[in-house]
């Protein structure tokens, strides 16, 4: 075939092959959607993964050049892939994509503390339709951060300055001066504001005493925060907690949970003891626990922190997270965390009697009581009977783009992940990619998918 010199004329040929490709492949999704037809009508399983496996090899095994064995291997799995997608129709609905609109009355907000949850707050705020968004903050640092994040319009020179005029203010700063900030938002805001906090401990806002106050607190953010750290979808499908005090006014109750339902959170109303209570129990003990483990560690010297395995390093996760912050819980809601660690040292000292008598029958029940309490707790996390969850285990490589490979790879086949971790080990092994999926059919299509890719999925 001869060469064109004219660049034009490569174009063109380019062009008409593309749109000879572009032919093969709709008349192959045709023929696709016609054995899919015919794999409902008889039962048939619609992902054969091992034929898919065959049918890359002999492609491969068929090329003349010049593309390499990968490049068609790569490229006829994403064909693969998309004719999936393409056959499952439309995608998922997305979490939060419907929210309830904002309350009546609310169009300026004023933001106290802006921060991680306080900066979020304001982005959620402005995605939810607020017309205007305050900014304060006794770190100056920190308001220019959340004003350049584009999460405030104004930011303001005082703390009054913020609140004059606002319909809604949330206050969100540390818990050590949650109670004295809230006081002077109250004491700067108008007689028609309504105040509510993110602190995540509540008996201490019993004290204030004011029909405008409605307290709450977002199960949401990370260990670390700052308003870089951000995000307007932060608290789509989050449980929101609110606890009312008795003075708080019932119409300002329902604007708050119409305001929190419009940044996309589920709201639920609890008693502020009960709150501390649970809180305690399922953040600050492990918080306080993760910090333990951690000092007991590093005290067995450096060689123990180099043999630190994947367990210890997810046990230890929030180790350290920011001491001002932490200290501020610790002391706020210690009596109720001193409980936890109280119960749990008793039950330590049951645990080390089984040791020193080397008890089998008590750790098989210890075991098995403690798998059937996770077991329920993933059910509430995940909606769904825990024996419906697979744990599939894939070692990889420590190079880029494998997980995109492995999520698409799932994605195509409609396999949803429910949950996973990855566990690093070393650069040379790379790591540990733990997928959790539901129903056993589907964890069974995944391994064969990932075997097809090459990866161990056990």
């Amino acid at each position: 075939m001869e060469v064109p010199s004219d660049l034009d004329d490569l174009r063109t040929q380019i062009a008409a092959l593309d749109r000879e490709l572009l032919g093969a492949l709709n008349r192959r999704l045709d023929l696709v959607a016609r054995v899919q037809e015919h794999k409902h009508e008889t039962g048939t399983r619609l992902i054969d993964a091992k034929r898919e496996a065959e049918l890359l090899q002999q492609l491969t095994a068929a090329n003349d050049g010049p593309l390499s064995e990968r490049a068609v291997y790569s490229l006829f799995t994403a064909v693969l892939d998309v004719m999936k997608q393409e056959l499952q129709g439309e995608p998922r609905h997305e979490v939060g994509a419907e929210r309830p609109a904002l309350p009546a009355g609310v169009a300026t907000l004023a933001v106290i503390g802006t921060g991680l949850l306080g900066t979020s707050v304001a982005l959620a705020a402005k995605r939810a339709g607020i017309r205007s968004v305050r900014g304060w903050d006794a770190d100056a640092a920190t308001l220019r951060e959340s004003a350049g994040a584009g999460a405030i319009d104004q930011a303001a020179a005082s703390l009054a300055d913020a609140v004059a005029g606002a319909d809604l203010i949330v206050v969100a700063v540390p818990v050590g001066v949650l109670l004295a900030t809230t006081r002077d938002a109250l004491s700067a805001a108008s007689p028609g504001a309504t105040v509510t906090d993110v602190g995540s401990t509540k008996r201490g806002l019993a004290a204030v005493e004011d029909e405008r106050f409605v307290p709450g607190h977002p199960i949401a953010g990370g260990h670390t925060g700052g308003p870089t750290r951000a995000s307007v979808d932060l608290f789509d499908a989050a449980t929101w907690l609110l606890t009312p005090l008795p003075t708080s006014d019932a119409g300002r109750l329902d604007l708050v949970e119409q305001f929190i339902s419009a940044l996309g959170a589920r709201v639920v109303r609890v008693g502020a003891a009960d709150h501390d209570r649970l809180l305690a129990l399922t953040s600050h003990l492990p918080h306080a626990l993760a910090n333990l483990l951690m000092r007991r560690v590093a005290a067995g010297g450096e060689e123990a922190l180099g043999f630190a395995g994947a367990s210890l390093r997810e046990m230890t996760r929030v180790a350290g997270a920011n001491p001002t912050m932490w200290a501020d819980i610790f002391v706020e809601n210690g009596d109720l965390i001193a409980e936890a660690l109280a119960a749990h040292r008793s039950e330590l000292g049951d645990v080390e009697r089984a040791l020193r008598d080397g008890d089998r029958t008590f750790f098989e029940e210890w075991i098995a009581s403690s798998a059937a309490a996770r077991g329920r707790m993933l059910g509430y996390a995940y909606q769904t009977d825990a024996r419906a969850l697979n744990r599939i285990r894939v070692r990889v490589p420590d190079k880029p783009g494998v997980l995109a490979r492995i999520t698409q790879t799932l994605g195509a086949a409609g396999i949803n992940i429910e949950d996973f971790e990855l566990r690093h080990v070393s650069p040379d092994y790379g790591g540990v990619l733990v997928v959790l999926v539901t129903g056993a059919e589907n964890a069974e299509l995944a391994r064969t998918l990932l075997k097809r890719e090459g990866y161990s999925a056990a």
